[in-house]
C-alpha cells in the first residue's frame, strides 16, 4: 500500500492543486529541514489546510471530521493509552459493536491499524482530520495523564484567575464545552500559575528551559533573570504543549523553532505574549516576552530621559522630513522609544505606516504591517509597497540589511520622516555602522537628522533606599569624570520584601542624542573616525551614556553599582 506521502504527492499534481515546482520546492524543503509534507505545503501557502483535508477525504474515500465541533466520549477515549495515541497521532471517537470510530492523521498507517486492532480486539473504522485538532483533542481527552505527577504541586495552588482569550474565532457550543473541559487539570493550572505570576511580578520575559535532570523557569524583572519555583521535569512536555496551543502552534513539531502569540486577561486587562520555542539538547526552551500594555509608557516626556534629551528628540520629530535612528542592545527600550515619538508626531492629518517585526503594540490610528520573511514579504519589500500609500511618518522595526537602509535613506530624502532601530552602542558608532553597511557619507548627511543610543538602568528601590559616601580616590580609579571635593554621595537599596531583596525596583531609561550639526557633518564627510566623532559631539554638548549614567546616580535614581553595570567607560573623550 502507498503511504500517504506517495499519495498525497499524486493527488496534488492530478488535482493540479499544486504545481511540480511548488511540490518539487516543498520536497526540497522537507528534505532539508524535516517535517510532514502536507504541512511544509500548507506553510508556504502553495494550498489551505481545509482545501488540501477535504481533497485527501474525497480522493482516498475517508470521511472528513472536524475536531472542534465534537463532543469527547472520555469512556472511548480511554481504549487507547495516551502516550500511543500521541505516538500514532490518533484518536478513539465512538465505538458501535466491535467496531471503533478512529479520527488518523494518516489513515493508511497500517501499523497504527493493526496495533489498535490488536490492543483492543476491535476493528477499525478510520476518518481523516488535521494533526493538530488530533493532537489538541488528545490533550483534552487525557485531562489526567499527568495528574499523578503534580497532584502535590495542584494542592498547594490557588485558584488562577488568568483567562486566555481566543481572538477572531467563532466560539460554537461544542467550543464552549472544551473550553470548559481545558481549563481543568493541572498542566492548564500551572501553566496559568506561571503566567500570573510573570505579570504579578512585571517579568518582561519569562524562560522555561529544561535541564538533564529539572525544569527551570525563570523571569526577567527590570533586565535580571530571577530564577523561580519550577515545576517537576516530567511536567516540561505537556506545558510546552499547553503553550503551543494557547499560541495556534503545531504541537506535533519538536525539531523545528516555532514563533507565535497569544493573549490572556487578567484582574481586567488583557496582556499579550510573545512566544519563541527552540530545540535543545534536553527538549523544547520556551521564551515568551510579556507585552503588557498597561505597564508601557508611551509618553516621550515619561520615558526616563532628561529635558535636554527629551528637546533634541521633539525637534527632530517635528522636522518634515529625515530619518532619526535609535540604537542599543536588544531590549533596551528602542521600539518603545519609535512608539512614544510616533504618538508625539500622531495627528489626523497624517498618514503613519509602521514595518515591524512583530508589531508589539497595537497602536490605535497607526497603519501596522508585519513583515513575513517566510513568504517573501521581507522588511525592503515591505517599504516599497509603503511608499505607494502615500505616508507622511514610516517607521521600521529594524534596520537589518543595505537594501532595507537605501530604500529607508530614499525614503527620507523625498520628503518623508522615517523612524528606525539600529543594532549598535553608541551614537557615533550608528555613523560608522551605516558607512560600513554601504551607505555613502554624503547620503548620511543628507537623511539623517538624530540619532539617540539609550538604555535601561534598574532604579533605587525607594522603600530601602540609603545614601553612602565614596571616597575621591575610588571616583578616580573608577575613571568616573567627577571633580568633586574629598567625597561623593551616591545611593543604593538594602533590600527589602517590596524589591525582592535585590535593591530595586523598576526601571528607567538614559540616553545619548546626537544631532548632526555642521561640523559633524564634514567629518562624516572625511569618515572619520568613531571616536573624533563622539570628541566632536561632546564638544557641541552631548552627554555619553556614562555621563548620563552618573548624573542619574548622584541624583539617587539609581546606583552607581548599576550604572557602572550597563554604560562603558568613556575612552578620549574630552
Amino acid at each position: 500500500m502507498l503511504s500517504l506521502k506517495d499519495r498525497l504527492t499524486e493527488i496534488l499534481i492530478n488535482n493540479k492543486l499544486i504545481t511540480k515546482e511548488q511540490l518539487d520546492r516543498a520536497l526540497e524543503v522537507q528534505k532539508n529541514k524535516g517535517g510532514r509534507l502536507s504541512d511544509i505545503i500548507v506553510d508556504l501557502k502553495f494550498i489551505k489546510e481545509k482545501e488540501l483535508i477535504s481533497t485527501l477525504s474525497a480522493e482516498l474515500g475517508f470521511p472528513l471530521i472536524d475536531l472542534k465541533r465534537f463532543k469527547i466520549d472520555y469512556e472511548v477515549a480511554k481504549l487507547i493509552p495516551a502516550d500511543i495515541a500521541r505516538h500514532y497521532q490518533i484518536i478513539p471517537l465512538s465505538k458501535m459493536g466491535e467496531t471503533i470510530t478512529l479520527a488518523m492523521a494518516d489513515p493508511l498507517n497500517i501499523f497504527a491499524i493493526d496495533h489498535v486492532n490488536s490492543l483492543t480486539g476491535f476493528k477499525i473504522n478510520p476518518i481523516i482530520s488535521s494533526v493538530q485538532d488530533i493532537l489538541q483533542t488528545i490533550e483534552l481527552a487525557y485531562p489526567d495523564a499527568t495528574k499523578g505527577v503534580i497532584d502535590q504541586l495542584v494542592k498547594e495552588m490557588a485558584v488562577s484567575s488568568i483567562e486566555f482569550v481566543q481572538e477572531e474565532k467563532e466560539i460554537l457550543p461544542s467550543d464552549q464545552e472544551l473550553g470548559r473541559i481545558s481549563r481543568q487539570g493541572p498542566v492548564i493550572q500551572v501553566t496559568n500559575m506561571i503566567l500570573e505570576e510573570a505579570i504579578k511580578n512585571k517579568a518582561s520575559d519569562v524562560l522555561i528551559e529544561p535541564m538533564e535532570k529539572t525544569l527551570r523557569v525563570r523571569f526577567r524583572i527590570d533586565g535580571i533573570l530571577q530564577e523561580q519555583k519550577s515545576p517537576p521535569k516530567k511536567m516540561h512536555p505537556p506545558i510546552v504543549s499547553r503553550v503551543k496551543v494557547m499560541s495556534d502552534l503545531n504541537i506535533a513539531e519538536h525539531r523545528l523553532p516555532q514563533d507565535g502569540r497569544f493573549k490572556v486577561q487578567l484582574s481586567g486587562k488583557e496582556v499579550d505574549f510573545r512566544v519563541s520555542i527552540l530545540p535543545s539538547g534536553f527538549g523544547e526552551k520556551v521564551a515568551m516576552r510579556v507585552l503588557d500594555k498597561s505597564q508601557a509608557t508611551l509618553d516621550i516626556e515619561k520615558l526616563g530621559f532628561n529635558q535636554a534629551c527629551i528637546a533634541k528628540l521633539k525637534k527632530a520629530a517635528l522636522l518634515p522630513h529625515g530619518m532619526i535612528l535609535v540604537c542599543g542592545p536588544t531590549g533596551s527600550g528602542k521600539t518603545t522609544t519609535l512608539y512614544s515619538i510616533l504618538k508625539f508626531v500622531d495627528s489626523p492629518e497624517k498618514n503613519i505606516v509602521t514595518v515591524e517585526d512583530p508589531i508589539e503594540y497595537q497602536l490605535e490610528g497607526i497603519n501596522q504591517v508585519t513583515v513575513r520573511p517566510e513568504i517573501g514579504l521581507s522588511f525592503a519589500a515591505t517599504l516599497r509597497s509603503i511608499l505607494r500609500q502615500d505616508p507622511n511618518v514610516i517607521m521600521i522595526g529594524e534596520i537589518r540589511d543595505y537594501e532595507t537602509v537605501d530604500i529607508a535613506i530614499k525614503s527620507a530624502l523625498t520628503g518623508h520622516l522615517v523612524l528606525s532601530t539600529l543594532h549598535t552602542t553608541t551614537a557615533p558608532g550608528s555613523i560608522v555602522r551605516l558607512v560600513n553597511m554601504g551607505v555613502e557619507p554624503y547620503l548620511i548627511n543628507s537623511s539623517v537628522v538624530c540619532i539617540v543610543s539609550q538604555r535601561l538602568i534598574r532604579k533605587v528601590c525607594s522603600r530601602c533606599k540609603e545614601s553612602y559616601f565614596l571616597k575621591k580616590g575610588l571616583t578616580q580609579n573608577l575613571k568616573l569624570g567627577l571633580s568633586q571635593p574629598e567625597s561623593v554621595e551616591f545611593y543604593r537599596g538594602k533590600g527589602c520584601a517590596y524589591c525582592f531583596k535585590t535593591g530595586y525596583a523598576g526601571r528607567t531609561a538614559i540616553a545619548e542624542v546626537l544631532m548632526l550639526s555642521t561640523n559633524i557633518r564634514d567629518l562624516i564627510l572625511k569618515k572619520a573616525q568613531e571616536h573624533v566623532i563622539k570628541e566632536q559631539a561632546c564638544k557641541e554638548g552631548m552627554k555619553t551614556l556614562r555621563q548620563e549614567g552618573i548624573e542619574a546616580a548622584l541624583a539617587g535614581i539609581t546606583s552607581l553599582e548599576e550604572v557602572l553595570r550597563v554604560t562603558a567607560p568613556d575612552e578620549r573623550v574630552l
